[in-house]
């Protein structure tokens, strides 16, 4: 079940938006720490390529294709990844869409897109989640669980033409916070890694953040952390 040794040898992670960018990155990173990796997201073809290149660095991943906007579907990813690995000890919720325009000339479905993804589909993946990440704070060598939700600048800082995905990013940053102090006593971590405009930052960047979050102490917990280019005003 597991990767190579490290701090998160036994560990299981699922990662959304995990066929691609920042997802990608962080399963590579967190699978060269030594976790088994649950790759989720919408295409499959993405996420093979992915599980390749995990096994290629001597890691361990699968493939779970599912929609998560579809709330049942977002359930049989968890589902999915306990029956694979037996535990869930980190979930990174990173998959989102950025479809930007101003209200007059958006169209509404860009809107509905956006929550659909950025806000629902968060929510029912951690909803699945929670459970089984409170089990595995109190049965693993860690004795402690991570939620790590990616967000954005954008959830710092409003700006023209973006205003429903600042919408959906302030939104998690709240949701973030009210959620770490439900699970304080339950010994999940809950954390928002907030990448800013991605012109001069790599996937890799936020995920050595993420990975920072996830591999500390127990005794620590980084629950906010921002990621920004070198030259980057906002």
């Amino acid at each position: 079940m597991t990767g190579p040794a490290g701090s998160l040898s036994a560990a299981v992670a699922l990662v959304t938006g995990a066929g691609s960018g920042i997802g990608a990155a962080t399963a590579c990173r967190l699978a060269r720490e030594g976790a088994a990796i649950a790759l989720v997201a919408g295409r499959r073809d993405g996420l093979d390529r992915v599980v390749a290149e995990v096994a290629g660095a001597g890691g361990h991943a699968v493939a779970v294709p599912a929609d998560i906007t579809d709330p049942e579907q977002a359930e049989q990813a968890v589902m999915d990844t306990l029956e694979r690995f037996g535990r869930l000890d980190v979930l990174v919720n990173n998959a989102e869409v950025m479809l930007l325009d101003t209200a007059l000339h958006t169209m509404l479905e860009h809107w509905d897109r956006t929550i659909s993804l950025n806000v629902s589909g968060l929510l029912h993946v951690t909803h699945a989640a929670v459970p089984y990440l409170i089990d595995a704070a109190t049965t693993a060598p860690r004795q402690v669980a991570d939620i790590v939700n990616v967000g954005s600048t954008a959830g710092r800082v409003a700006r023209a033409g973006s205003s429903v995905y600042n919408l959906s990013k302030f939104g998690l940053t709240g949701f973030t916070e009210s959620l770490r102090q439900e699970l304080l006593t339950e010994r999940v971590r809950v954390s928002v890694v907030q990448p800013g405009t991605s012109e001069a930052l790599r996937p890799e960047d936020v995920a050595d953040a993420i990975g920072y979050v996830v591999t500390r102490d127990r005794r620590v917990a980084v629950n906010e952390m921002v990621v920004r280019a070198g030259d980057q005003l906002w």
